[in-house]
């Protein structure tokens, strides 16, 4: 995942471009190859509780705790990711996923892999993988140049997706001929090719030195410009609707595989290789498709051909139909994750976007992992047919809400960093940590343009709570008929700091320019600190 922007990249011509970069080019390989490497990690644990009692429930279960630790840690992996280095810290998580795949490869091969624990072991690797995300999103950045960012966010999508095609196949041949354990010792390989490629890359300039925040004030802070983000929960919403019933396919494929249509391990791995390979047609097409139509035109067309294909492999016993419908699947997933995605990443400014990224693949895995309980535990309960049904019919619903909450378009919003504030000057320079911080702005407005001032002071309050303030207000003095008050509070003072230095963008600058065209004068600005040690607000400061 990586920043998008609009512009000549959306040329379809230009979607290898980032390739003809040899440290990108490097990186990218090893990555698919560590992506392969987990698709077959996925296929053997799955194929291991085939033959258990409650194999529903087990089976489903693997994708739970592979994506389980996304839910619970991205959002902290988003914060590591923006105060360390990001090298030094994805060489050393794909070291400790080395050697967690070679404990799965020698317990399995001395016969020691109860259900349990080969849970447990997913789940370790899966806390590798939630570290491994937000950090490799704030890479990419810095591999390739700006106007082919859009372009590698892309070739992500297809080595995911070719993984996907490739490694199930693989994994089913090496399953049918020699077992799970090489399949786990084959994933050990692939992500230690990935630490060596990263151990190789030598970044020719170091990112910028600031003093990182603090990990608390931090995660608050990417928590807090989520919550007062309309458009980021939008985009959320959007994933969520799409992931939670289109996870029943992926959670259930290898019983629809082994109890529905006969198959054994290589059937099951040429299942999951027609879903990579529809993804990889999706990818490529929607560079050419997405110029004709919008994005929630994509979304409608996406949900119909996905409702229709959860209904043919619940129903269809014939392994070519079942075939025939993945291939659209596979489109249809890579469309909407890919739009979704995409929107995101050209929405959030580059201060908060690991943490943002960070959220939104708590949502994707927190969507597939509660998902693929949900409905291995109605196939434990209503069979295979009623689970792909109610999931179809749960995707037809969302598919039909992308007309109430559609896509937004934000191809004309500057979200560029923007420091305009001006400099401060100040009696005596405050501790750093000291807060919290009580930012007073007092405006002159003219009675006629109250209603227009108010107005815009509600997108003023927006930028505000998505850059540090923790509670904001308006008022107004009763002795006077012109002046207007806007309060906030701020947790600390290296915390508006930070809003000065470049939390802002073009768009908050917009909004700012908005309000302040309808005041005379300049605002007075003032910056309350505590006077001393201790408490600073009673109990009753919750009223502001």
């Amino acid at each position: 995942m990586v920043t998008a922007t609009a512009g000549p990249a959306d040329r379809p011509a230009s979607a290898w471009a980032p390739l003809r970069t040899a440290v990108y080019r490097n990186l990218w390989l090893a990555l698919l190859a560590a992506n392969i490497g987990t698709w077959m990690q996925t296929v053997g644990a799955q194929w291991l509780l085939i033959n258990h009692s409650n194999a529903p429930t087990l089976v489903a279960l693997v994708q739970t705790a592979s994506l389980l630790p996304v839910l619970l840690l991205a959002l902290p992996a988003g914060v590591l990711a923006d105060s360390f280095d990001r090298r030094h810290l994805l060489i050393a998580v794909q070291l400790f996923l080395v050697a967690v795949a070679v404990a799965l490869t020698l317990l399995t091969l001395t016969d020691r892999m109860p259900p349990a624990l080969l849970l447990t072991l997913t789940f370790a690797f899966g806390v590798g993988q939630a570290l491994t995300l937000p950090a490799w999103a704030a890479v990419i950045p810095e591999l390739v140049p700006q106007d082919q960012l859009r372009s590698a966010s892309a070739l992500g999508s297809i080595s995911v997706n070719v993984a996907r095609a490739v490694g199930p196949a693989v994994a089913g041949v090496l399953i049918a001929r020699t077992g799970v354990a090489p399949v786990f010792g084959v994933n050990a390989v692939a992500f230690g090719i990935f630490a060596y490629a990263l151990w190789r890359w030598r970044p020719g300039n170091a990112r910028a030195v600031e003093v990182p925040e603090r990990f608390t004030a931090a995660l608050r802070a990417g928590s807090r410009y989520v919550r007062h983000s309309p458009t980021v929960r939008r985009l959320l919403r959007r994933a969520l609707v799409f992931v939670i019933p289109a996870s029943a396919l992926w959670a259930l494929l290898p019983l629809v595989a082994s109890r529905r249509l006969g198959l054994g391990s290589g059937g099951y791995g040429l299942l999951l290789a027609a879903l990579g390979i529809g993804a990889i047609a999706g990818g490529v097409l929607l560079a050419v498709i997405r110029n004709r139509l919008s994005a929630n035109q994509l979304l409608l067309i996406a949900g119909a051909l996905f409702t229709v294909a959860l209904a043919v492999v619940g129903t269809v016993r014939i392994v070519p139909l079942v075939l025939l419908a993945l291939l659209p699947a596979g489109m249809a997933w890579v469309t909407v994750l890919a739009n979704v995605n995409a929107e995101m990443q050209l929405f959030l400014p580059s201060w908060v976007r690991a943490r943002g990224l960070a959220v939104y693949q708590v949502c994707f895995a927190g969507g597939q992992a509660a998902g693929a309980l949900l409905w291995g535990l109605l196939a434990d309960m209503a069979g295979l047919l009623s689970a792909y049904l109610a999931a179809a019919a749960l995707m037809l619903v969302g598919t039909v809400t992308s007309r109430i909450w559609p896509l937004p378009n934000l191809r004309s919003v500057n979200r560029e960093p923007a420091a305009y504030w001006p400099q401060l000057h100040l009696a005596h320079e405050p501790d750093p940590w000291v807060g919290p911080v009580l930012v007073t702005v007092q405006y002159t407005v003219r009675p006629e343009r109250t209603q227009q001032f108010l107005a815009a002071m509600d997108l003023v309050r927006g930028a505000r709570q998505r850059t540090g303030a923790m509670r904001w207000g308006l008022f107004r003095p009763a002795e006077m008929v012109d002046r207007f008050v806007e309060v906030y509070l701020v947790p600390s003072w290296d915390e508006h700091l930070r809003q000065h230095g470049g939390r802002l963008t073009g768009e908050d600058r917009a909004a700012e320019q908005r309000a302040r065209e309808l005041t005379d004068g300049e605002p007075e600005v003032r910056h309350l600190v505590p006077a001393a040690a201790g408490p600073t607000l009673s109990d009753d400061s919750e009223a502001l």
